[in-house]
Order: C-alpha cells, then structure tokens, then sequence
C-alpha cells in the first residue's frame, strides 16, 4: 500500500514551482509554490486584476512564465488534455456559425487537416452539447444565442476535446445569476460523474463554497491554497481580512 505522502505525491498533476506570472517580464504576482490534484474541483479567486486569468492562462501555456515553472502530469507520461471555456467568445456576425459549429471545433485536434470531420466525431459533439444541455438550440446562429446559452455551447466545446482537466476563466460572467447557478452545477456534475479536473476562475464565494473542493486565492500579493471549507471559513477569512495581508 502506498504511504499517504507517496499517493500524494501520485496523485498531483499540476505543480506550480515559485512561479511569477505577467505580461512582459513584469510579474503581477510572484512566488506562487502549491500542487493541484488530478481529479480535484480547484476555484481561483481573487479581486479583479489581482492575476487570477493571468495565473490561468500561465497554466494553459498561452502566455509563459516570468519566473518558476509549471509542471504538469506525472513524469514519463501523455501530457494531459485541456478544455478552455473563455470568459467569452465573440465570432464577427459575417460567419454563420451555429452554436454546433463552435461545439465541434472542439474535435479539430483529433482531425488530420485537410480532412472531413467523421461521422463519430460530429456524433459525440452532440453528445457534448446534449450534456451541457445546448442541444436545442444548437442549430441556431451563435451570435444570437443569450449569454447562457453561449456559456453552455462552449462548455460543450471543452468538452468535446475530451479533456483531462476543464479549466474555466469566469465563465457565467455577465449572465444572471439562476443561469448562473445552472452552469456551475452542471460543470459539477461533470466534475463528478467523469472525474474531471476542474479549475475555475470565479469571483463568487457563494459558488465556490458549494461547489469547490479547494480553492487558490490571490489577496493583496499573497497567495492562500487550502481546502474550501476551512480556508474560507468565517473566522479564517477574518483574520485574513484583519492582517491586512493575502
């Protein structure tokens, strides 16, 4: 049997190592050191501007690290899938996308270029967008879909990449709050029905205290990583809040 340190150990997928993140070799934050477990439910929070989409996008790989490392997946094995649910995505109203269109550009990474997209692969975009419930309206222009419904189709897109680990940045801003409430329990079901790793870049507590297993905060220049129900307890968030320090 392996010792708790060694499953531990097994069991992490991201490591983050002394990383400073920014835009142009000037960090926003700095010296962020903590371990992300496979199949977790982890909420990055944070004031606006206090480097919450800059740390995600960091992880992502879409911009490098000012300083430390990242290290994702275990040695000497695949590295992991990620599914992206921006915090929006507009497409000019010139493109007659359908919100199955968006969906299936999720499979694009499985398709050799130059080559029609297989009946199997546009059979589970469906299923994808049938399990973020947008297979109604689907078929419909994405440009016209409200806020909601967007959310759901891109949801659905991440998904279709059969990923590993679906990392959402804000991803029910600008919709009301019981559409609100529907996404973040679906993306919580999928955590737990197929075991996914999710990491959620949010600003609600509320949510997060629902629905989140551990969460990273970022606070006036110091980085908080713990489990949901003790770091954001009420006597914890006071003294955090008293100090005057993250």
């Amino acid at each position: 049997m392996l010792s708790r340190d060694k499953k531990a150990m097994n069991d992490t997928l991201i490591t983050l190592d002394n990383l400073g993140i920014g835009y142009e070799a000037h960090a926003v934050f700095a010296g962020i050191s903590l371990a992300i477990s496979r199949g977790s439910f982890t909420a990055i929070l944070g004031a606006n501007g206090s480097g919450k989409s800059t740390l995600l996008k960091t992880v992502l790989g879409l911009i490098p690290p000012v300083a430390g490392r990242i290290h994702v997946g275990p040695a000497n094995a695949a590295a992991p899938t990620f599914g992206y649910v921006p915090q929006s995505t507009r497409f000019d109203p010139i493109y007659l996308l359908s919100g199955f269109d968006v969906a299936l550009m999720g499979v694009y990474g499985r398709v050799r270029p130059w080559r029609m997209v297989p009946h199997s692969e546009r059979a589970y975009t469906t299923e994808c967008l049938r399990a973020a419930g947008a297979e109604p309206f689907a078929h419909k222009r994405f440009a016209e879909l409200s806020g909601g419904q967007k959310q759901r189709v891109l949801i659905a897109r991440a998904l279709a990449t059969r990923p590993d680990v679906l990392v959402l940045d804000e991803p029910t801003a600008g919709v009301d709050r019981e559409t609100t409430r529907a996404v973040l329990e679906f993306i919580s079901q999928i955590h737990q029905e197929r075991k996914i790793t999710v990491l959620l870049v949010t600003h609600d507590f509320a949510s997060v205290r629902q629905h989140a297993e551990q969460v990273i905060w970022l606070y006036e220049g110091t980085v908080f990583h713990g489990e949901t129900h003790e770091l954001l307890s009420a006597e914890r968030m006071a003294k955090i809040f008293e100090m005057g320090i993250g």
